[in-house]
């Protein structure tokens, strides 16, 4: 359980050898999209360079700690004091919520999500527990140890709209990609075969602290430790995979493309069970529950 699909660095849509040693750039993967790496999560920044205050959206609030570096991309692509029309969350585990308050705050923006994932932001409930018993790496094995929120942003908080628009994205949709947290979404452009997959599946091997730093391209399935419903996540790596996706950026991991992406999200997406779920683990034995006792799904 959990073999790897490896990617050739030519399948990355940036230079992975650059990447490898610089982790303080952004990274434009197209003419109105760039992500920076952020230690162990990718942020999302959506617009043209020339779109100035309120003409970008967020995608994702990375870790805490990592505001000054959000804010510092986000001057260098949009201009110095240039605020987001929004922040939208693929969904509200703390590694893309870490800096979302604040974030949200300074910025005075409404943050849109699932309104499955609502509870998760609204202060109600707290995630399920990581499991550490699955993924074989130092970053599984401390996954109990992680924070679970809840976060609040009050008022900020607006559900995704239910005609799967996204707000101030134009000729973007979401789409609900459950398994990995239950109102977890990705987002899709048809026009050019834009994908952002949040977690549903990733480029990394995310349970191994190694496979981070190095950030060895290739397919994995969403990170196993975080994971409380591997059917709903199978159901999801395949509907991604019949998109076709010209063009991948994943939460973790390098951003992909072309030809040799899509085989091996194919691949993924058909041996799933075999190469993404893990043989024993907690979520495979009993249903996740929220820390208020409450089912999680």
């Amino acid at each position: 359980m959990g073999e790897q699909i490896p990617l050739s660095p030519e399948a990355s849509a940036i230079d992975p050898e650059l990447d490898a040693v610089r982790d303080d750039h952004t990274h434009e993967v197209a003419p109105d999209l760039a992500y920076r790496r952020l230690g162990i999560v990718n942020v999302v920044f959506c617009g043209r360079p020339d779109v100035g205050d309120r003409g970008w959206v967020l995608i994702d609030a990375g870790l805490a700690g990592t505001a000054p570096f959000i804010r510092a991309a986000a001057a260098e692509r949009f201009g110095q004091d240039a605020r987001p029309a929004a922040i939208v969350l693929t969904h509200g585990h703390f590694d893309h919520v870490g800096e979302l308050v604040r974030l949200a705050q300074e910025w005075d923006v409404p943050v849109h999500a699932h309104q499955l994932e609502h509870p998760y932001l609204n202060g109600r409930a707290s995630y399920p527990p990581g499991d550490p018993s699955v993924g074989g790496g130092m970053m599984a094995a401390i996954s109990r140890f992680y924070p679970r929120g809840p976060v609040d942003v009050g008022s900020r908080l607006r559900a995704l709209p239910d005609d799967g628009s996204v707000p101030h994205l134009p000729g973007w949709r979401w789409l609900h990609t459950p398994g990995h947290s239950v109102g977890h979404v990705s987002l899709w452009r048809e026009a050019d075969r834009v994908l952002i997959a949040g977690d549903a599946f990733i480029t990394t091997r995310q349970e191994s602290a190694y496979a981070v730093a190095v950030q060895a391209p290739e397919m994995h399935g969403p990170p196993m430790y975080y994971t409380v419903e591997w059917d709903k996540a199978a159901s999801s790596v395949r509907r991604l995979a019949a998109l076709e996706p010209e063009l991948v950026v994943t939460g973790h991991g390098h951003a992909m493309q072309g030809p040799e992406m899509r085989a091996a999200l194919h691949e993924l997406a058909e041996r799933f069970d075999s190469v993404a779920v893990p043989a024993e683990g907690r979520y495979l034995r009993e249903p996740a529950r929220a820390e208020d006792g409450s089912a999680y799904c």
